[in-house]
């Protein structure tokens, strides 16, 4: 039997600052190589790009997410602009206070900031039964777009969004209360919510976070209820329906639960 190799299990972060460590040792041959062929020094903004370009290049052969890719591809390069612009100390605690409170937990549930757009949301309303009362939660609302959306076209449902990222829900939080609009949003982790309590799941989440959002919502959700994410797939789980939306290759897909849970 084939064993997923040990590097799989590493946490994105470990292997995140694994790659960045590879390509520095990398590059610091690759200076002591250039000094000793050329008698002159390897200049700094080469060492950057090639810091860059070799991480994001490893990240892709690692099988790394694609936002990961991109954090290795612009960190080196963001850093050492600001470097040369000599900005202040302040610019910096404000950005790493920023990030902070935008990617709150992004590093350990694997999941980062995703907002989806209208043509999903369009998709999501032509999926939801007609019924009244209708009770559906977004999971990862970030800003609450989708949700106050929904909200207002359904003015018949209880709209919940939960957002585990401090920025993102408060934002969220203040632009319902300024619109009077009729969804709710709560921090928190959606894991300790009861699936059972709603009609409609919506999750657009990231690949690593599909089986246990699964699991859960097989042992919780009542039967007749509707599972739907955007662009991630649950793995080895054929969907009840799906609809390309958006970008080419990403779709909605959905999952009416059985008839019996499991």
């Amino acid at each position: 039997m084939h064993k997923p190799s040990a590097s799989r299990h590493l946490l994105p972060a470990t292997r995140a600052l694994l790659i960045q460590l590879g390509m520095l040792g990398i590059n610091v041959l690759i200076a002591l190589l250039f000094g000793q062929l050329t008698g002159r020094v390897y200049p700094f903004w080469l060492l950057v790009l090639i810091q860059a370009v070799g991480a994001y290049l490893l990240a892709r052969l690692w099988g790394m997410a694609s936002w990961w890719r991109l954090i290795h591809l612009f960190f080196p390069l963001i850093a050492w602009l600001m470097v040369q612009l000599h900005l202040p100390n302040w610019v910096y605690l404000t950005g790493f206070l920023f990030s902070l409170m935008l990617f709150w937990t992004t590093f350990r549930t694997q999941v980062p900031f995703y907002p989806s757009f209208p043509a999903v949301w369009q998709q999501v309303l032509a999926w939801m039964p007609a019924r009244q009362g209708l009770r559906m939660i977004d999971i990862g609302s970030g800003l609450g777009d989708m949700a106050m959306h929904i909200a207002r076209v359904r003015p018949d449902c209880q709209m919940l969004g939960i957002e585990v990222a401090p920025l993102p829900w408060l934002i969220s939080h203040v632009r319902a209360r300024w619109r009077k609009s009729s969804a709710r949003f709560v921090l928190g982790n959606y894991h300790k919510l009861d699936f059972q309590e709603f009609d409609v799941v919506f999750a657009y989440l990231s690949p690593a976070a599909m089986p246990a959002l699964w699991q859960k919502a097989s042992e919780e959700m009542r039967p007749g209820s509707l599972l739907i994410s955007y662009e991630f797939e649950i793995p080895g789980v054929v969907p009840t329906c799906q609809c390309p939306v958006g970008e080419a290759g990403k779709s909605l897909y959905g999952w009416i639960m059985p008839g019996s849970q499991t």
